[in-house]
């Protein structure tokens, strides 16, 4: 190896819930270095989304939604003797976490017409319900390396 590993940056957990998983997505939705804009952003969804699927507890609900949102497995492109195969990979906790967390985020923001707050509020009661865009991207990304499990002995 040519140069050391480099270590994890700890992420402090956030000020309302103390979790490090919302702090990450405060991060994520953050445009522009306004980290107080967001923090409102995420926690009015949150406590919208909380009240609508009349869940128990915010956190909860915010963690079922990434967890339904979380792929397993990805493919990757592979180069073999002028060949390009899709190899089907597992995802490691912290990227699928991550994958989740941007699929929430992209879809709310592809969502038109309403303030971010409500379009990230329905984001997350669709996937908190397995259904929404986020979740078909994961069950899109399954189907793929369900596909292409043929071509699994490419792994690197």
């Amino acid at each position: 190896m040519r140069r050391r590993r480099i270590d994890k940056r700890v992420t402090p957990p956030d000020p309302r819930f103390g979790s490090k998983l919302v702090h990450r997505f405060v991060n994520m939705v953050m445009v522009s270095g306004k980290k107080s804009i967001a923090e409102r952003i995420v926690y009015g969804a949150m406590d919208q989304a909380c009240q609508k699927v009349s869940a128990p507890d915010p956190l909860a609900m915010f963690q079922k939604a990434v967890e339904n949102a979380r792929p397993l497995v990805e493919v990757k492109s592979r180069r073999v003797g002028g060949a390009t195969y899709q190899v089907p990979i597992e995802v490691r906790q912290d990227r699928g976490v991550f994958l989740a967390l941007k699929g929430l985020r992209d879809y709310a923001r592809g969502r038109t017409g309403k303030p971010m707050k409500d379009r990230l509020a329905e984001e997350l009661i669709a996937a908190y319900q397995g259904q929404g865009s986020a979740v078909k991207r994961k069950e899109d990304m399954h189907r793929m390396a369900e596909a292409n499990q043929a071509f699994s002995h490419y792994r690197w």
